[in-house]
């Protein structure tokens, strides 16, 4: 049996993306999330299998002080994986901040991934979320990022290149995805 070389712990692989994957993006309070859930609930329904990859931009911790995964890293584990019964977790300390590539390779078994966040990262189709509300005022991300591939608002938006999906209804965004 051969050993895979190790990598060293400064440097990323960037693999393929295995299956078809799709972003929302959008400024803060725009309705990403929202929106994003209620396609992976549609998706699900049609029987897809559906993974998400979320960027947190303000840091977040699963573990909670004084719990044993949490004793675990402090004591410097760079790893640790939590199971129950119905699931598990894993917790890796990283010297930098990996590629999305990354992240999307360790997916296993789905259909589609939905990603949310990363406007700037990533070079996969993304849909760009955009609430008048919100968003009015603000420059559209469609007219300088080349991977935003459709705009889903509340308003017919002037100046807007790309097709327009109704925010509102979140069988037609995932009608979209699925004809990509």
């Amino acid at each position: 049996m051969r050993r895979r070389s190790a990598l060293k712990s400064n440097v990323w692989q960037v693999p393929q993306m295995p299956v078809k994957t799709v972003g929302f993006v959008g400024y803060s309070g725009s309705g990403k999330t929202t929106l994003a859930v209620q396609v992976a609930a549609e998706l699900r329904r049609r029987g897809l299998r559906v993974a998400a990859l979320k960027n947190a931009h303000h840091g977040f911790d699963m573990d909670k002080p004084g719990k044993d995964s949490w004793r675990y890293r402090e004591a410097g584990a760079s790893q640790v994986i939590v199971r129950t019964d119905t699931r598990w977790a894993m917790l890796v300390e990283t010297p930098e901040q990996p590629p999305v590539e990354t992240l999307l390779a360790r997916f296993e078994n789905v259909d589609v991934i939905l990603v949310e966040g990363f406007k700037n990262e990533g070079a996969f189709p993304k849909i760009e979320v955009r609430r008048q509300a919100v968003s009015a005022g603000e420059a559209a991300l469609s007219l300088t990022n080349s991977d935003i591939i459709a705009v889903a608002s509340d308003w017919d938006e002037p100046g807007i290149r790309v097709p327009r999906l109704d925010i509102n209804r979140p069988a037609a965004v995932a009608d979209f995805i699925i004809s990509l």
